[in-house]
């Protein structure tokens, strides 16, 4: 991949400029501010550097439809395909009639191709069940021979534990990071930003989070908002704030938040709420980035990920928030949403990133839980 720099004082004429040269359809990797110092006295003027993909040369499927001299083999290829689409309907119809309804959730036609002869028995059964689950064979297996000896009389993997949930817990300890509570002392100021796509529900669960912290460990929190873009979110988390009676601040910048976290030395966490963001929106996940960079060094931020995501789009999610933003570990909400919890394996198993809570539902504060093995070996299992 080829990328493109550009350098100047106004972003929109450095897109501008970018688009003349690339097209219309560029893609923005990320932007830099520069803070540099003016002619006049105390005044200070932003550079941006904005870094921009450039297409590469190789002929793809849009390249063909670019292309007159290559009509004849767009042609060629939109016959093979309705081809192909007329026969699968065929298909479909011919077997329709045979086909009995089957029960939501039931997973009874379920056919697993994935190569299991190293394991026989019970280890068997249990990876087939992760594997309807939504986990990904390879860390189906992984895990289920972390609980394995080896059977004498078929020389293969065998459960070596009574139960399925005691085989998933020592998986699950073996290749899973967990966080446990948020440690935090009093006298000493600790800061959390909850960061995340829009709809994952970040605001509702850091007030679970502040509500343990008031009610349960009688800890002094404050409530920072940066979610100045989405309609009633300052009012909603205002709201939240005053039934607790605990202090809120919405600032807009980096300066407003440092100056706000260094008058808040009587209190003991700070929690910040985020804007929610598409993770393929670099241009405002940079703007993110930067007014986050005015809170302290200390700052753990947790990425908020729904379980009813997808594993590939769960795992693009963290992969390209984790390039602007330092993750500590991954909040899972929405797992009363879904019947196939896999992302609660795949996605701490894959990235390496700890995991910290779990919300279980929508009441504040009741629907949140820490999340350990055996609660994911539960989900798993439908406990």
């Amino acid at each position: 991949m080829k990328i493109n720099r550009y350098e100047g004082y106004d972003l929109d004429l450095l897109i501008q400029e970018a688009k003349k040269e690339l097209g219309e359809d560029i893609k923005i990797l990320s932007y830099e501010v520069e803070t540099q110092k003016s002619i006049l006295p105390f005044k200070k003027r932003k550079k941006y550097i904005l870094f921009v993909e450039v297409p590469t040369a190789e002929d793809g499927f849009m390249e063909i439809l670019s292309k007159e001299e290559k009509s004849h083999e767009l042609d060629r290829f939109l016959e093979q395909i309705e081809k192909m689409i007329d026969k699968k309907i065929d298909s479909l119809k011919r077997s329709e009639s045979s086909l009995l309804p089957v029960p939501p959730h039931s997973g009874t036609n379920t056919h697993i191709n994935e190569d299991l002869s190293e394991f026989t028995g019970d280890s068997v059964e249990l990876i087939n069940l992760l594997i309807k689950k939504d986990v990904e064979p390879a860390a189906a297996k992984m895990i289920v021979k972390e609980a394995c000896g080896l059977d004498i009389d078929t020389n293969k993997f065998d459960l070596s534990t009574t139960f399925f949930k005691e085989a998933l817990i020592k998986g699950i300890k073996k290749y899973i990071k967990f966080t446990g509570p948020l440690k935090i002392q009093k006298g000493g100021l600790k800061v959390f930003a909850f960061v995340g796509p829009t709809g994952v529900g970040k605001t509702t669960n850091l007030f679970k989070i502040a509500s343990e912290l008031v009610i349960k460990q009688n800890l002094k929190v404050a409530v920072i908002s940066i979610d100045t873009f989405k309609v009633g979110a300052i009012q909603q988390a205002r709201a939240y704030a005053n039934i607790l009676n605990i202090p809120f601040f919405a600032v807009t910048d980096s300066k407003n938040l440092k100056k706000t976290l260094s008058n808040m030395s009587d209190i003991d966490v700070v929690l910040i709420d985020t804007v929610g963001r598409s993770h393929y929106d670099y241009w405002r996940l940079g703007e993110m980035k930067e007014i986050l960079g005015g809170g302290s060094d200390l700052m753990e931020i947790l990425l908020v990920i729904s379980c009813n995501y997808k594993n590939s789009e769960a795992m693009e999610i963290v992969n390209r928030y984790r390039t602007f933003f330092p993750i500590s570990s991954i909040f899972f909400t929405k797992i009363d949403e879904t019947y196939k919890p896999g992302i609660l394996v795949n996605l701490p198993l894959k990235s390496e990133i700890p995991v910290s809570f779990i919300s279980t539902g929508q009441r504040v504060p009741e629907d949140i839980r820490v999340l350990n093995s055996e609660r994911i070996a539960d989900y798993l299992l439908g406990e």
